[in-house]
């Protein structure tokens, strides 16, 4: 074996005590201490030749420079540095950043079950939910992101429906107004929508009193979440309404991520989205608000009663960004939250939720983001670690600080969390009335497609369609179903559902106290 068939992984659980136990190094399938890299003992023959002298020198100088790197990437693991740390919220594409170690996944092994069965029970033991949470001041808000309140004004245009305003343009017009658009520069996908939006910019200006203005637009409502819960065809159907429209594409995730400079999950932070990106995402909608100029030079919108929508699965319960950019927290929870900044600028903004089984939606979200080795065994491997990852941080903190711990929602390889629909919607309901938030489940919208758009269309106040429109919106196939190679995996293992189902009961039942709806316990759900 050669030097370069040598494979090096990390053993031993990060949530273990690492300061009385030795950093393990695998080479291939046997495990040495890393310090004894370091420890390495010389011992020189009384004659080398020039020649051996210097391979051996080389030879040295490689394994002691492995070891400092294996040491500097087990500092930022262990210590979970904040400005260079990767930021994974779904780690399925990368290596777990923790390992059984010493805990063998024997899925026949009853000692191996019944462990695991006790960690969710202290779990469970553990979970309680607070009456409210320490809401922040609307100075501190503004004192955090003092550009996005500069940009975005307190009151909207009259008669409009949708939250729209005319904002100076100081331009110049003959330039290309979205050249520096971070979204244009990194979204290829997209390039033919953003030079649509060039082609047309100027004709949509207003000129008054020796003035340029630009209309500008927020949207109306948003589909805020959750993933693998039928977002997507919620968002395909709703675009095929008259009155409707949406961003130039789905999920810009800025609220929860753009804005904070991640772009891709494994990339780290690049420079920060300013709002201005995010509104230009709103143009080709508020375009069609603002209608035909030439009819109407005054710029007053032609068609008020268009809203829009912005669909992020992601803004729900995506705040793992705040521990790297808000210092100012309290007892390990963020001190701001993505719904904060909403409300304070849009008040009277609405929001639709798409709930599923956590059950399901956690296995599903496992076969949708894994790439590669994906099986029922694996999975339960992964629900396994990451449960005990959960379990240990409650050791230390609260229920709800663990929810919102960036630290071990990066660290597990399942996303445990995402289904704790609860807690996020409760504290959706610090901010916002529960008229303002609408929540459907997946498993009646797959089953009576009609009666869930009726109550979308009610809750958004918009108008009666035609029956040829009613039609194909709600025939229409369903979109983003599981990939093929994906159902052939088959279910979950039986064991694991029942030790999620225990996890999750008390969330469930928490939900359905909230919502007065016992439907949302899912005890007698078929698999979709």
């Amino acid at each position: 074996m050669t030097q370069m068939d040598y494979k090096y992984s990390l053993l031993g659980s990060a949530m273990d005590d690492y300061r009385k136990r030795p950093l393990l190094l695998q080479v291939d399938e046997a495990p040495i201490n890393l310090f004894a890299v370091l420890e390495v003992k010389r011992e020189l023959p009384r004659r080398w030749s020039t020649l051996g002298c210097f391979r051996k020198i080389r030879v040295y100088s490689f394994m002691f420079g492995l070891a400092v790197m294996f040491l500097i990437m087990a500092s930022y693991i262990l210590t979970g540095d904040k400005k260079r740390l990767l930021l994974t919220p779904s780690p399925y594409h990368f290596s777990s950043l923790v390992s059984p170690g010493p805990f063998a996944f024997n899925l026949s092994s009853i000692k191996h079950y019944a462990h695991v069965k006790l960690v969710v029970k202290s779990i469970t033991s553990k979970v309680e939910f607070s009456s409210s949470r320490q809401l922040p001041e609307f100075k501190a808000l503004v004192n955090s992101e003092p550009h996005m309140f500069s940009v975005i004004p307190s009151k909207f245009l009259h008669g409009v429906r949708n939250p729209c305003w005319y904002e100076e343009y100081n331009g110049n017009i003959t330039s290309d107004p979205y050249r520096i658009n971070l979204y244009a520069r990194y979204s290829r996908r997209f390039r033919i929508v953003f030079q649509q939006l060039r082609n047309t910019f100027r004709e949509h200006l207003i000129h008054h009193n020796e003035k340029i203005y630009r209309i500008r637009c927020l949207p109306y409502f948003y589909i805020i979440g959750q993933p693998k819960c039928g977002t997507t065809d919620l968002y395909d159907r709703l675009r095929l309404h008259p009155d409707i429209k949406f961003t130039t594409f789905k999920e810009p995730h800025w609220w929860t991520r753009k804005r904070f400079g991640i772009i891709r999950l494994s990339e780290g932070f690049h420079d920060r989205y300013p709002v201005e990106d995010y509104l230009d995402l709103f143009d080709q909608a508020a375009y069609q608000i603002q209608g035909n100029l030439t009819a109407n030079a005054s710029g007053t919108p032609s068609h008020p009663n268009i809203i829009i929508g912005e669909a992020s699965a992601s803004t729900m319960w995506d705040n793992n960004a705040w521990m790297y950019f808000y210092d100012n927290t309290t007892a390990g929870e963020p001190p701001f939250l993505i719904q904060d900044f909403i409300h304070a600028l849009q008040p009277n903004a609405r929001f639709i939720v798409m709930l599923r089984d956590p059950v399901e939606r956690l296995y599903s979200d496992y076969l949708y983001f894994g790439i590669a080795n994906k099986s029922a065994e694996d999975f339960h491997e992964k629900v396994s670690e990451s449960l005990q990852l959960f379990e240990e941080c409650l050791t230390e903190y609260t229920m709800r600080s663990c929810v919102y711990n960036t630290t071990v929602n990066n660290a597990m390889p399942v996303r445990l969390q995402v289904g704790l629909y609860s807690v996020y919607l409760m504290d959706w309901l610090t901010v916002f009335s529960k008229e303002q938030i609408l929540v459907l489940r997946l498993e009646d919208h797959a089953s009576n497609r009609k009666y869930t758009m009726h109550k979308v269309f009610d809750f958004l106040n918009l108008g009666p369609v035609t029956k040829e429109v009613e039609s194909d919106i709600t025939r229409s196939p369903a979109s983003n179903t599981r990939r093929p190679a994906d159902k052939n995996l088959g279910p979950m293992l039986p064991i694991t559902k029942e030790i999620l189902r225990d996890f999750y009961t008390p969330f469930n039942e928490k939900l359905a106290k909230v919502l007065q709806n016992d439907s949302f316990l899912w005890e007698n759900n078929s698999r979709l």
